[in-house]
């Protein structure tokens, strides 16, 4: 099944999530070397005979460009998503060896003596200094480039020039005087590293790796940056929602007649919390809207209700809930109440979907209205209701 375009609201949503990730990794990196003094090289002996070549500073800027017209070339919605993580693994990866292993450049750069050229190392002087050395993410960066954009540019001539100013902008690392060649070789090895690990087969977003990169943000930042234990915490929380999504385990709350016992709370509160301040912004973002849908007389769908909202169900209405990470209004577990969590943004398998669909062809079939709901009311929620109603509204079970 081919995958669907990509809007822009989905290549901005990736851009600033890599432009923010790569922004927090490299300036914490930068930040701590400076910080520690660092002195440490790798360098080669013969690499005091490479030139200093000063126009070089044009194609080693125009990485920046790259960076964000990439996402704006692609066409649909996996390779955006491919060409977005395979950027933010290689990004949190190099800044895991650049804050334990911590490099400088080995010389300084000669005398500038062209104007223009002298404003743009200028310019980079600004915004980086002279340490995140190995694996150089320029290098990384270019191979990606060339991996996501090479099906997209046509003619042929096109797609050589492409090719070829992508090597310019890698080796002109070396001729700027920014890097070593071990720090090209790292780079050409972490995108390897990169494209064999983040792979085009899979199509649906990969919620486990997302909290992946969060949970490594955390880490950089916070633990080795900082030494923050609270930042720990949050990190290790957030590695084991990672963990849970990889496994698909829908039960991994263990919410129980519409709660989330303590030890739970102890595990999961940034997620947890997250979940609730995420609620909350929704229900004041739709606070004209109406809250509870109804399909037909007896399905309604929507949201996690408030108290408030409750009292709009009728009465001994069923409740059927899907949200796995926020607990049920007090309310509503007065009513008939079924828990059937799933995970959000993940897929249910065909054996949840037909668990819950039997419950709910067993409490409309007994004559209740039933309101099922999700988190948000955006998509678990609504997958059931169409499939339910695609396979015969008064099916019995």
């Amino acid at each position: 099944m081919p995958s669907s375009p990509a809007t822009v609201q989905h290549r901005l949503r990736h851009l600033l999530l890599n432009t923010l990730t790569f922004a927090l990794c490299y300036l914490t990196a930068n930040a701590l070397a400076q910080h520690l003094g660092v002195k440490r090289h790798a360098v080669l002996p013969f690499e005091a005979g490479i030139p200093f070549l000063q126009w070089m500073i044009l194609p080693y800027l125009s990485s920046g460009l790259f960076f964000c017209l990439a996402f704006f070339m692609v066409s649909s919605q996996d390779q955006l998503r491919l060409l977005s993580q395979r950027l933010l693994l290689a990004t949190v990866l190099a800044a895991f060896v650049f804050v334990l292993y911590p490099l400088q450049f080995s010389w300084p750069r000669p005398a500038i003596s062209s104007a223009w050229c002298a404003y743009l190392y200028d310019y980079l002087a600004m915004m980086d200094k002279p340490y995140n050395q190995l694996p150089s993410l320029h290098v990384t960066y270019c191979v990606l480039f060339w991996t996501a954009l090479r099906e997209h540019v046509r003619p042929a001539p096109l797609r050589i020039a492409l090719a070829a100013w992508l090597l310019l902008t890698a080796i002109s690392t070396l001729f700027t005087y920014q890097h070593h060649l071990l720090d090209v070789l790292a780079g050409l090895l972490l995108a390897g590293f990169c494209i064999l690990l983040v792979t085009p087969k899979k199509t649906e977003p990969q919620v486990a790796f997302y909290y992946l990169i969060f949970a490594s943000l955390f880490l950089i930042t916070g633990v080795i940056a900082s030494h923050n234990l609270f930042t720990l915490y949050i990190a290790c929380s957030l590695l084991l929602v990672s963990l849970a999504y990889y496994r698909r385990d829908r039960y991994f709350l263990h919410k129980h007649k519409g709660q989330h016992p303590w030890w739970i709370w102890l595990m999961y509160a940034p997620y947890l919390i997250g979940y609730q301040l995420t609620w909350y912004a929704v229900v004041w973002r739709e606070r004209r809207k109406p809250v509870i849908i109804k399909l037909t007389e007896q399905l309604l769908v929507g949201r996690r209700l408030s108290a408030r909202e409750a009292r709009q169900l009728p009465p001994n209405c069923s409740i059927i809930d899907l949200a796995n990470e926020l607990s049920e209004t007090p309310a509503l577990r007065k009513h008939d109440y079924w828990h059937y969590p799933l995970l959000d943004l993940a897929t249910p398998t065909n054996a949840a979907m037909d668990e819950i669909l039997q419950r709910l062809r067993e409490e409309i079939t007994a004559g209740k209205t039933v309101y099922l709901h999700c988190a948000m009311g955006y998509s678990r929620c609504i997958l059931l209701a169409k499939l339910y109603m695609s396979q015969g509204m008064n099916n019995k079970p």
